[in-house]
């Protein structure tokens, strides 16, 4: 039977938060959505406006916790809201923060009363910005090698060692890190997950410039860093647990989940504007036609497994966000391989006059998108969880 008493009640909710964003959103930022994976933090009126506006509201977070600055909303009126942003052309400006997508969700899963209160609420205003620290130098997909020194000297925590590819690392205020408190352990063994504030002498960053001629990544050095010992996030020693439940958050993040209000043109109208049409108004293209058709049908069946998956999501741990990360992975990468092969030469630019703005944005989101398949765990290893932990595949291999 329909619970009409709560469908009045969403309803309530969203006339409520549509009088909200009207009143808030700044119109000049509609469908800017890409503001918010700026690699840096960047000085934008009215995106800073948006950004305290929301963030004080609670509504960057909507399903977190009040008491911890959250918008404390049911997941039916988060979905509520994120229609009346789409609606809108609104976005949530921290949607590509670590803080939110990542980081903060872990402390709620496994911190203390007293990190929740520290951390949790500059996460949601955007005031605090958060890199993580797992990859090192000779410990990426064999992520336990890890040897990053975490040393107790008593009252506190010294920390000395090296990681790599630390995104946004130096424009964070803090880093969520794996370290090692025990070389004696085994090797998943002896892992803390450490909270370290990174304005402290002992920190140093060192962008990586990447093909795409940004430089969100970075190597990072501590030496004889220090966190005080409350730093811990979870049990000392057991930080391995700690850190998976983070790239569960981090992989949900990446399926598009948090993407709300952001747009893209259609590639069909980009396809007409640049390949021509037919007689009949279609793509000129009967092959490229048939490949733009297949990818707006994978497109589509991502949204939807994303959709179902949410619907079904119980507490505790799921796998389903490997099936995601390599499905949106997959959607993304072929998206942007269309839309240089739609473009032409036009899509091969790098700088000039003679290239619009969305021309050079192409090649570059080209060149970027090839790290989808690497980061947050590549689609191989995304492939052996899913073949292992949802396909019951057996855990060995037979040599030919």
């Amino acid at each position: 039977m329909a619970d009409f008493g709560a469908d009045v009640e969403l309803e309530d909710f969203r006339a409520e938060a549509r009088a909200w964003l009207e009143a808030n959103f700044p119109p000049a930022l509609k469908g800017q959505g890409a503001l918010a994976m700026a690699e840096r933090p960047i000085k934008h009126p009215e995106l800073n406006a948006w950004r305290k506006a929301i963030g004080e509201k609670g509504w960057a977070a909507p399903t977190w916790p009040a008491e911890y600055g959250g918008g404390g909303l049911s997941k039916p009126q988060a979905r509520v809201l994120q229609q009346e942003m789409a609606r809108l052309g609104a976005f949530n400006p921290l949607m590509f923060g670590m803080g939110i997508t990542m980081i903060g969700p872990t402390i709620l899963d496994y911190g203390t009363e007293a990190q929740k209160k520290q951390h949790i609420p500059p996460i949601v205003r955007g005031e605090a910005q958060w890199c993580v620290g797992y990859s090192e130098p000779n410990a990426g997909s064999d992520l336990a090698s890890l040897q990053m020194r975490c040393e107790d000297a008593g009252d506190h925590w010294v920390v000395t060692g090296s990681k790599i590819w630390t995104s946004g690392a130096q424009y964070s205020d803090w880093c969520g890190a794996l370290v090692r408190t025990d070389f004696t352990a085994k090797k998943h063994d002896g892992i803390s997950f450490l909270l370290i504030d990174m304005h402290q002498p002992g920190v140093e960053t060192r962008p990586i410039k990447l093909i795409a001629g940004a430089s969100p990544f970075c190597e990072t050095f501590f030496t004889e860093a220090t966190a005080p010992k409350d730093a811990i996030l979870g049990e000392v020693n057991k930080g391995w647990g700690v850190g998976k439940r983070l790239l569960q958050h981090e992989r949900a993040s990446q399926t598009g989940a948090g993407m709300m209000g952001a747009r893209q043109t259609p590639l069909q109208d980009a396809a007409k504007r640049y390949v021509g049409v037919d007689e009949q108004g279609r793509v000129a293209d009967q092959d490229l036609r048939n490949r733009l058709t297949r990818h707006l049908m994978d497109a589509r069946v991502h949204g939807l497994t994303l959709a179902r998956a949410m619907a079904e999501a119980k507490e505790g741990a799921s796998n389903a966000a490997s099936v995601l990360k390599n499905s949106a992975t997959n959607v993304a990468q072929t998206r942007a391989e269309l839309t240089l092969e739609i473009m032409g030469g036009q899509g091969l630019g790098w700088e000039g006059e003679a290239f619009a703005k969305e021309e050079l944005e192409a090649v570059r989101g080209w060149l970027s998108g090839k790290a989808m398949s690497i980061y947050g765990g590549s689609a191989e290893i995304q492939n052996n969880i899913i073949s292992k932990r949802i396909l019951g595949l057996p855990d060995t291999t037979q040599s030919t």
